[in-house]
């Protein structure tokens, strides 16, 4: 019978061999569920990005960045858990050695990359709010846009690697050697302490933020093009200047929250099982559950307020009456013409 230390990351759907066929199944279908809707909300954003000149902004170019390397969780990570976890646990599949690196190589090349867009956002948005347009426009220029992206696929390809003893474990039913064992745990200490100096860096980003808004008037504006996207039409008034700070305050906390939600768990249960004593592997499996989950939660959590996606996404998926009885030409062509 497998013990807690044989349990990992890159088991089975992250449970222990010897859970339940119930057990299994809730989660491959849960696993199905996220696969599927991360995967064609990943796609239609970076979809709508490259359709629409409006979305095309260097803030929207690192969310796209995130939404590629989501895909490499949600399209190609997630449907085989789900259907790992239907096969036998004594399956040739989940035994072989080369397809738990593949699989584990997916998912640490997809979460690398995604948590570094996160913090390649709130960065631009840090220098385009609290900075001077001319230190946004120097450091932003599109050849340096690309080299950022480029380096967050160059790091996660290089750190990969380098993690064998967390994607790569030995078999539930031969516990791994004392040496890879202490190995994974290093390994787990190492990703907690760079997810959390990464949420530091941006929390301090969007806190910064808000301080701005709250003290500056004269940049709610700014902040509710580039920062929120969101793009009234022209005929409509303007909302009031305190709704607008509160509007913006919120809608960035709330992205902070749900961030937070997604990673804290799984870098204080890992610091808890170096420093102290391995937790629970339920709770482990949740912890790596919630982080994976932020993959299919990454493109509305940072287009759920903006107008301009909505519009962009109603030019593309009618919906009622009227979008149906419109010409898919002039239905294409609402977002220039607004």
């Amino acid at each position: 019978m497998p013990n807690a230390s044989s349990w990992s990351a890159s088991s089975p759907l992250l449970l222990l061999w010897e859970d339940s066929s119930g057990t299994r199944i809730f989660l491959s279908l849960l696993y199905a569920v996220l696969a599927i809707s991360g995967t064609l909300s990943n796609v239609m954003v970076i979809y709508l990005v490259f359709s629409f000149k409006k979305l095309q902004t260097t803030s929207n170019a690192f969310i796209v960045n995130g939404c590629a390397a989501d895909l490499s969780v949600c399209a190609l990570w997630m449907p085989q858990e789900a259907v790992l976890g239907l096969l036998p646990p004594n399956s040739s599949s989940l035994r072989s050695a080369e397809y738990r690196l593949l699989r584990g190589g997916l998912l640490g090349l997809g979460l690398t990359v995604s948590l570094a867009s996160h913090l390649l956002v709130a960065f631009n948005r840090y220098v385009l709010i609290t900075k001077l347009p001319s230190v946004y426009q120097a450091l932003y220029q599109r050849r340096h846009t690309g080299c950022m992206i480029g380096l967050s696929w160059a790091l996660a390809l290089l750190l990969v690697p380098l993690l064998p003893g967390l994607w790569t474990p030995g078999s539930a039913q031969q516990p791994p050697p004392r040496q890879t064992d202490g190995s994974s745990r290093y390994t787990a200490l190492l990703l907690a302490l760079a997810v959390l100096g990464q949420t530091a860096l941006l929390l301090h980003c969007y806190l910064g933020i808000v301080r701005r808004v709250r003290g500056s008037a004269k940049r709610v504006s700014v902040l509710n093009f580039h920062l929120l996207h969101q793009l009234p039409f022209p005929a409509a008034p303007p909302p009031p200047r305190r709704a607008q700070r509160r509007l913006s305050s919120v809608s960035v906390l709330l992205l902070c929250c749900v961030f937070l939600l997604g990673t804290q768990p799984l870098v204080w249960v890992s610091l808890l099982g170096f420093f102290l004593r391995p937790p629970p592997p339920a709770l482990q499996a949740a912890s790596w559950l919630l982080l994976c989950s932020l993959s299919a939660l990454n493109p509305l959590l940072y287009t759920w307020r903006s107008e301009e996606f909505r519009r962009a996404a109603r030019s593309v998926l009618p919906r009622g009456e009227g979008a149906a009885a419109a010409p898919r030409p002039a239905a294409a062509a609402d977002p220039a013409a607004a």
